[in-house]
């Protein structure tokens, strides 16, 4: 009778390679989650800096009295130019405002043939994105008209509401969105970590019935998934700054938009996240595992 010696797995084959395809899993996994928060991150700041630009277009328009002399004038301009809602100051004359308004439709003859000018000099002060808001304006405006050399100040009050509703609701759907896809983040990549831990789940239970304590057994799930959160990171940082190169090759004023030193703070909040979630993640699904018996343990 000829015996047949059956040689056993050697543990390489057995349990490396399942066990190395899973960390694999999990980090990709957790830096695919990673590229998408930080991508929106991105997107994010560059919606607030457009906010901001939009909201620096607000403001106001001085007209200045008939009689005003230039030393008045300068005077104006420097008290507007160093207000706290002062923004940007653009000053016209009499003939740059004529001018502007004969660019914008007929009425050149008219102005020839009565041989005066019309308007007066003015000053338009854009207003800081604090202060644009209607009651605010109003605030400034009427501290404005008391000034000496100020014959009129002309508020659209209409426009900065639209303005502030568009920007209310741009920044609500952002909201919305980052904090979607951040519950969303945690459920996929606390899924991926439970997936690893699940392997390892009867390594548990049998160092559970030698007598290690919890602390013991959780820490090198911990462990392990900090590391998978740092190699994480590092793969959706490299993934993010490739983004902003191509973007930036593409369209330059987009980093106008989004500086690096704004892109570096979001990528190492990503980093910062994908370390923090594997580890929470790891510690509540080893103690998941801590928990249950040897019987649940097939469920």
């Amino acid at each position: 009778m000829k015996v047949v010696i059956l040689q056993p797995m050697s543990k390489k084959s057995h349990h490396s390679l399942p066990l190395l395809s899973t960390h694999a899993t999990a980090v990709v996994s957790v830096a695919l989650v990673l590229i998408i928060l930080g991508i929106v991150g991105l997107l994010g700041i560059a919606a607030h800096r457009v906010s901001t630009d939009i909201r620096q277009q607000v403001g106001f328009v001085v007209m200045l009295a008939d009689d005003i002399t230039p030393a008045q004038t300068e005077h104006l301009k420097s008290t507007l130019g160093k207000a706290d809602y002062t923004a940007r100051l653009t000053y016209s004359s009499a003939d740059d405002v004529m001018r502007r308004w004969q660019q914008m439709g007929d009425g050149g003859d008219d102005t020839e043939l009565l041989g005066i000018n019309p308007f007066a000099a003015e000053i338009e002060i854009g207003v800081t994105s604090e202060y644009a808001d209607p009651e605010l304006l109003q605030k400034v405006v009427t501290e404005v008209e008391r000034m000496p050399g100020v014959a009129e100040v002309s508020l659209h009050a209409d426009m900065v509401r639209s303005i502030n509703a568009t920007m209310r609701s741009l920044a609500l759907v952002l909201v919305i969105v980052a904090a979607a896809l951040l519950l969303i983040s945690f459920v996929l990549i606390n899924n991926t970590v439970r997936l690893t831990v699940y392997a390892r789940r009867f390594t548990i239970h049998t160092m559970k019935l030698v007598g290690a304590k919890a602390g013991f057994i959780r820490r090198p799930f911990i462990i392990s998934s900090i590391i998978n959160g740092i190699i994480a990171g590092l793969i959706a940082l490299m993934a993010l700054s490739g983004v902003l190169f191509y973007v930036s090759r593409v369209d330059e004023q987009i980093l106008g938009l989004l500086t690096w030193q704004s892109a570096a703070m979001v990528m190492a909040c990503v980093f910062v996240a994908g370390i923090v979630i594997c580890a929470a993640s790891a510690w509540l699904a080893s103690n998941k595992y801590l928990r249950l018996g040897y019987d649940k343990m097939f469920a």
